[in-house]
C-alpha cells in the first residue's frame, strides 16, 4: 500500500469518526420515537396530532403543539404527557415517567461511552488508542460517579433530564398519597385537582431559587428546576413523616422521583417499595457494569483484532436495535403491569411498538422520529468505518506492520 493510499484511508477514517460523533450528539438531543392517541373526544380541530408524546434518550416530552385558529385560542400547548397519563390510568397503567428511570439517568453516560468507543475503534495505533480510551473512560467514570452518588450530583445531569423530572412532578402537586390509596382512580383524580387548586401558591414557592439571583448571575433554568425538586422533596418528606435530608445526588433524586411517580394514582406501598428497591439495585449494577465494560473494552483494544475490539464498532452500529428492544420491553411492562384499582378492567396486552393499533375507543399510532433516522444513519456510517478499518488491518497484516 502506498503512503498516498494510507493517508487517504486515514482521512476517510477521521471524517467518518467525526460524522459518527456528531450523529451521537444529534441523536441525544432529538426525539427518537413518537406515540399518539386519537379518539372522538379529541377532535382534530383541537388535537391535530391527537394526544402525542415524544420519546427522547433522557425523558418523555410533550408532542402537542399550540393550536392557532380563529375559533381556538391557546396561551400554551396542551401538556399531552399529562393528558396521556390521565387516559392510561383509567385502565391501570403507571405514569409514563415510571418507565426506564435508570436508562434515562444513565443515558448521557452511555452516549459518551459510545463516543469513546467510536474514537478508539478508529485509531489504528495501539498505544494512542489505549491512551485515548483510558483517558476517556477515566473521565467518564469520574463524571458518572459524581453525578449519581455525590452531593448535588443532579447538577451534573443535563437540563433536559431535569426538565422531564420537574414536568412530571408538576402533574402531582399536593396529592395526598394516604388518601389516594383509599380512593378509586376517578376519585383520586378529583381529589388531586382539588388539592392542586387549594395549594395553587405552592408552585411559586417551589420555583424560588435557593441561591439568590443577582443581575450579574441570573439563575439558569436547570438551577430553578433543581431547586424546585429540592423544595418538593422536602415537602414530601415532611408530609410522609420521614427525616431524609436532601443531598441532591442523582441516586437520591431518581429513587424518590420513581417512588413518587409509581404512587401517583395507585399508591400501594406494599407494591411500590419492592419496585423502588429493584431500581436502586439496578442503578448500582449498571454503574458497576459500565465500569466493568470499560475495563473489558480497554483490554480488548490492545490489538486490532478479536471480538472485543470489533465490539467498539458493533455497539454503536447496533444502537437502533438496542433502542427497539428497550422500547418494546418497556411497552410490554406497561401493558402487563396494570393496577387492579383501575376504573376499567383491561386484559394485559402488548401496546403497539410500530404502526397503528386500537385500544378501547382509542386508535394508537407509534412511529420513529428524527432521532431514530439518525440512529440508522449512524449504523451506516459505522458499517462503512468498520469496512475501512478491516481493509487497513488486512493491509497492515500483509506488510507485517
Amino acid at each position: 500500500m502506498t503512503s498516498a493510499q494510507d493517508r487517504t484511508r486515514l482521512i476517510l477514517t477521521g471524517l467518518l469518526t467525526v460524522a459518527a460523533l456528531i450523529l451521537l450528539v444529534a441523536i441525544y438531543y432529538t426525539p427518537t420515537w413518537w406515540v399518539s392517541l386519537k379518539a372522538p373526544n379529541y377532535p382534530p380541530e383541537s388535537f391535530p396530532d391527537g394526544v402525542r408524546i415524544h420519546f427522547h434518550m433522557n425523558g418523555v416530552f410533550n408532542g402537542c403543539t399550540m393550536v392557532e385558529k380563529a375559533e381556538i385560542r391557546e396561551d400554551e400547548a396542551l401538556d399531552c404527557v399529562h393528558e396521556m397519563d390521565t387516559i392510561n390510568h383509567y385502565v391501570g397503567m403507571y405514569p409514563i415517567a415510571a418507565g426506564g428511570p435508570v436508562e434515562k439517568a444513565f443515558s448521557q453516560f452511555l452516549m459518551v461511552l459510545l463516543g469513546v468507543m467510536v474514537v478508539g475503534f478508529a485509531i489504528p495505533w495501539r498505544k494512542v488508542r489505549l491512551g485515548v480510551m483510558a483517558a476517556g473512560f477515566v473521565f467518564l467514570a469520574g463524571w458518572m460517579y459524581l453525578a449519581i452518588y455525590s452531593e448535588d450530583g443532579i447538577h451534573l445531569q443535563n437540563t433536559g433530564y431535569v426538565d422531564a423530572l420537574i414536568a412530571s412532578l408538576d402533574q402531582e402537586k399536593g396529592e395526598s398519597e394516604e388518601q389516594s390509596a383509599a380512593l378509586d382512580p376517578g376519585q383520586a383524580l378529583i381529589e388531586q385537582l382539588r388539592r392542586a387548586m387549594a395549594e395553587k401558591d405552592a408552585p411559586v414557592e417551589a420555583a424560588k431559587p435557593k441561591k439568590a439571583e443577582t443581575p450579574e448571575r441570573p439563575a439558569s433554568d436547570k438551577e430553578r428546576y433543581i431547586d424546585s425538586l429540592r423544595v418538593t422533596f422536602q415537602h414530601d418528606q415532611e408530609r410522609k413523616g420521614r427525616t431524609d435530608e436532601w443531598t441532591g445526588s442523582g441516586f437520591q433524586v431518581m429513587s424518590w422521583h420513581y417512588e413518587k411517580n409509581l404512587g401517583r394514582y395507585f399508591n400501594n406501598p406494599a407494591e411500590i417499595e419492592p419496585m423502588v428497591s429493584t431500581l436502586k439495585l439496578a442503578t448500582h449494577l449498571l454503574f458497576v457494569g459500565i465500569i466493568g465494560a470499560m475495563l473489558l473494552l480497554l483490554w480488548g483494544a490492545r490489538q486490532s483484532r478479536g471480538l472485543f475490539y470489533w465490539v467498539l464498532a458493533l455497539a454503536p452500529l447496533a444502537l437502533p436495535v438496542f433502542f427497539i428492544i428497550e422500547y418494546a420491553a418497556w411497552l410490554w411492562w406497561f401493558g402487563h403491569s396494570m393496577h387492579e384499582m383501575a376504573a376499567f378492567t383491561v386484559k394485559p396486552f402488548m401496546p403497539t411498538v410500530f404502526g397503528d393499533g386500537k385500544v378501547a375507543q382509542f386508535s394508537t399510532h407509534s412511529y420513529p422520529h428524527i432521532g431514530f433516522g439518525l440512529m440508522l444513519l449512524l449504523s451506516l456510517v459505522m458499517a462503512v468505518l468498520a469496512l475501512l478499518r478491516r481493509k487497513q488491518i488486512k493491509a497492515e497484516e500483509s506488510t507485517g506492520a
